[in-house]
């Protein structure tokens, strides 16, 4: 089966501070029902609060990010499933939960992963 990514960039979220917590019980019980389905494989949101680095090939770590990547952001799930059709159902499921649109991509296959 192929691994999707689901996900959002934070400012994609726009919803009141008083409606997050109906957001974050909503968004827990589709991973839930992704974990009792036997689809999920990983998710959570990026810490703004932890700077990112970048760790060279010669182990040598550097401040900052590739250009292309400063501003990733947002939350993601991992989900392994049959088919894009059913990607795009669970990133639907997303959507309403989290009430912004989802993108998704599929990883290459890798039987090791």
């Amino acid at each position: 089966m192929t691994k999707y990514l689901i996900s959002f960039p934070s400012p994609a979220m726009q919803v009141a501070p008083e409606d997050l917590p109906a957001v974050s019980d909503a968004s827990h019980a589709v991973v839930q029902e992704a974990r009792d389905a036997g689809v999920w494989v990983f998710g959570g949101g990026i810490d703004d609060s932890i700077p990112p680095v970048r760790v060279n090939a010669d182990g040598s770590v550097s401040a900052g990010t590739y250009p292309q990547t400063a501003e990733l952001d947002g939350g993601y799930s991992v989900l392994e499933l049959p088919t894009y059709d059913d990607a795009l159902l669970w990133a639907a499921k997303f959507a309403e939960a989290c009430r912004c649109a989802q993108e998704v991509r599929a990883f290459h296959y890798d039987p090791l992963s």
